[in-house]
């Protein structure tokens, strides 16, 4: 992470997030509550477009949504404000990782977004989730990348997450099936520790609803992983059973209202333990229950009723009013001040203090023509005179894949007949809208065939050529690039090869946008495609590398390496070992592996050398890649090591290391080496002789293989003394299939 990530935003900086996060939040409360065309909506999602404007807001919002904050281009808010805190909650829900808004939407484009913002998240997951669902709408000025939890979590390689995989899969399967001691344990320590139990909870909850669970499922797997703790603790420390509940019960307190609702009512099919959710709740003190009331009571979307069953749940009737005041001054602390807060808190506690009913909004006999009015529309439905198949098709041709269909035709007849060049360029603009849109939605066949057009147009030498140039450079610097490393994710092969053709045809001037790209993305399928669209540009790809190599970002440089092996061949060594001195030993592991790929005796006496000369931490990285390889690749460096490090310096640790790395490699390819290390010694210095001997004789003694066992022989038979008496110990132990040896 570079300096600048690690320093929060300025005054103004952070100001402009909160006022943008205000904004946002009184948009998205109006027009949920609002009829179309009441002046509250146009009000709010003035002030909206107004901070959005590219004035007031140049070069866009990009915005990092954790669970409960905000972060702008990468950097946190110099002060909290519950502004920013809801509208994280209210992303966050929707699974959205990063939102990045551009300049100039208008107030139309955002009612819609902000529509769909406050559908419940259950529901718009079903439809296929957020980003698809804005993607189907031909959204613009806001761009949403939707995080995968499912690839997070397969990601997370020895980070806690990964640890708990077995523990998330035991909680969603739901089988009778134990788990092992090692989960056993970490649950154990996540009982005692709120906040490595709230991660625990939250990857549990998160990976239920990647897997496309509603929220029975998700409750019944969280219900699941609190019997098991419960159990756990009861069985293997009882005296910290009070503590653990206490924990559990602060846990709960984080989660949804829909979900808390859900796990108060009848989950004991799931449990081993009869009780274990009622137990939990009865130790959530009353500021638990208020903070939870305050976090969700004013937040957009908010099941107000899902709240009010969990908070008539949770607290006793006579301590209702008590706990419902700590939360009002929780939550007018996090309220904005612009809103009227009391008025909007007195109609929220009146629906949390009553059961829900709406005789007070409705009366009997518009209740009545409530009730009877979806009958009628039945009714009117089945008298209709148009058969089904008409009103599909009526509605059909005015969706939105017909009318970017009935664009492109209409666009690509008027490329191919009209012969003015001052009306023909009058279409660049429109056609790269198209094309933009095209690619924004994941229709990669049509988008190729307008720039295929422009490309050809560019390439004819005609009177089009300079118009047709300038669209693709205005494709080029504009958002393309983008909407297509959204798609290579998803995308199978084939339209993954169509892209590349589609990036290659737009020339040598993709080639700086698209290392950008790569610098920026942080999807590894993402990251691996772009770098084939990258190599297959060849030697202008190629120059590129050397700015990556420089980056200040570890992962950049990374990239570089895997750059570097894709470009490929012995022209890459000297880079490579340039790299082998990085200050990051992830980068330094890439370079190694990129060496041991290329496998030629030059690239194994490059790395050797660069184990040789390096620091320690640098020489310790090295040789736990190269070991880490375990395959034929790592033999050569290791006998590269054996025959140039002397055994008698500094570097006699790294030469014995060596020695029984090619042991335990058990490859032929250091037979040789170790032949001559057990031929190597001084007179003057006979301890260290016979521990090196001996060394090498017991590496070819576990090689085992006829090579390893012929040298080992033909030492015993034409050696000096100490040579003899060495190999002859190991021979020994080959034929007896004793210690060292293979039976």
């Amino acid at each position: 992470m570079s300096p600048e990530a690690l320093q929060p935003l300025t005054a103004d900086e952070t100001a402009r997030l909160v006022d943008f996060a205000r904004a946002c939040k009184a948009a998205a409360r109006a027009v949920l509550l609002y009829p179309e065309g009441h002046p509250a909506i146009a009000a709010t999602l003035g002030r909206i477009a107004q901070l959005t404007t590219a004035s007031a807001m140049p070069g866009g919002l990009r915005l990092t949504v954790l669970s409960t904050s905000l972060k702008l281009h990468e950097r946190l808010p110099a002060r909290d404000d519950a502004a920013i805190h809801e509208l994280a909650t209210l992303l966050h829900a929707h699974l959205i990782g990063e939102l990045t808004v551009h300049p100039d939407g208008d107030i139309e484009a955002w009612r819609a977004f902000l529509l769909l913002l406050g559908r419940p998240p259950e529901e718009v997951r079903a439809e296929g989730g957020i980003a698809r669902l804005w993607t189907t709408m031909a959204g613009r000025h806001v761009e949403i990348r939707e995080i995968d939890y499912a690839e997070v979590l397969r990601e997370r390689t020895g980070t806690a997450a990964a640890g708990w995989a077995d523990v998330i899969e035991h909680c969603l399967r739901g089988d009778g099936s134990e788990l092992d001691g090692h989960a056993r344990q970490r649950l154990l320590d996540a009982g005692g520790d709120r906040e490595q139990l709230a991660a625990l909870v939250a990857a549990l909850d998160l990976e239920a609803t990647a897997s496309g669970g509603g929220t029975a499922a998700r409750a019944a797997a969280l219900v699941r992983l609190l019997d098991r703790i419960v159990k756990l603790v009861s069985e293997q420390a009882p005296d910290r059973v009070e503590p653990v509940l206490s924990n559990l019960a602060g846990t709960i307190g984080q989660l949804t209202p829909d979900l808390v609702a859900a796990l108060l009512t009848d989950t004991g099919t799931v449990t081993q333990t009869p009780g274990v959710v009622g137990e939990i709740v009865s130790h959530m003190s009353e500021p638990d229950v208020a903070g939870f009331v305050a976090r969700h009571a004013l937040t957009p979307g908010t099941p107000v009723e899902r709240l009010a069953t969990a908070f008539q749940t949770l607290v006793p009737e006579d301590r209702r009013e008590r706990v419902l005041s700590l939360a009002r001054d929780e939550a007018a602390v996090r309220a904005d001040p612009a809103d009227s807060f009391d008025r909007v808190w007195e109609q929220v506690a009146q629906r949390l203090m009553t059961s829900y009913t709406d005789e007070a909004y409705v009366s009997d006999q518009y209740g009545r023509e409530l009730s009877s009015a979806k009958t009628v529309a039945i009714d009117v439905e089945h008298l209709s005179d148009d058969p089904p198949e008409r009103m599909a098709a009526w509605l059909g041709s005015v969706s939105a894949s017909e009318l970017r269909r009935l664009d492109l035709e209409l666009l690509t007849d008027l490329l191919r007949i009209e012969p003015d060049p001052e009306r023909w360029a009058t279409l660049m603009r429109p056609v790269v809208a198209l094309v933009e849109d095209l690619l924004l939605v994941g229709d990669i066949g049509p988008a190729d065939e307008l720039i295929g057009a422009l490309v050809g147009q560019r390439l004819s030498g005609g009177t089009h050529r300079h118009a047709a140039g300038g669209a693709l450079d205005a494709l080029i610097a504009g958002p393309m690039l983008r909407h297509v490393s959204s798609h290579l994710t998803t995308v199978d092969e084939a339209a993954f090869e169509r892209i590349k053709a589609l990036c290659l045809a737009l020339g040598d001037g993709l080639v700086r946008p698209l290392a950008e790209a790569l610098i920026e993305e942080a999807a590894p399928r993402a990251r691996q495609r772009l770098s084939t669209i990258l190599v297959a540009f060849g030697a202008s790809g190629r120059s590129e590398v050397e700015r990556l190599k420089h980056s200040a970002t570890a992962a950049v440089r990374r990239t570089a390496i895997h750059l570097l092996r894709e470009f490929g061949g012995h022209d890459a060594l000297p880079e490579l070992r340039e790299l082998l001195d990085d200050h990051e030993s992830q980068v330094q592991r890439e370079a190694v592996r990129a060496i041991l790929g290329i496998g030629s005796p030059e690239a194994f006496r490059v790395l050797g050398e660069a184990i040789t000369t390096g620091t320690d931490d640098q020489r310790e990285a090295m040789l736990s890649a190269v070991t880490a390889a375990r395959d034929e690749r790592a033999a050569p460096v290791f006998a590269h090591l054996v025959d140039h490090v002397d055994h008698r310096g500094p570097l006699t640790e790294l030469y014995s290391r060596a020695i029984q790395s090619l042991g335990a490699l058990r490859s032929n390819d250091g037979v040789d080496a170790l032949r001559r290390a057990l031929a190597r010694g001084e007179w003057w210095a006979p301890r260290r002789t016979a521990a090196l001997r001996d060394a090498a004789a017991a590496a070819l003694a576990r090689i085992g293989t006829a090579e390893a066992v012929a040298a080992l022989e033909d030492a015993r038979a034409n050696g000096r003394r100490g040579v003899r008496a060495a190999a002859r110990a190991h021979l020994a132990a080959v034929h007896g299939g004793g210690p060292g040896g293979r039976p």
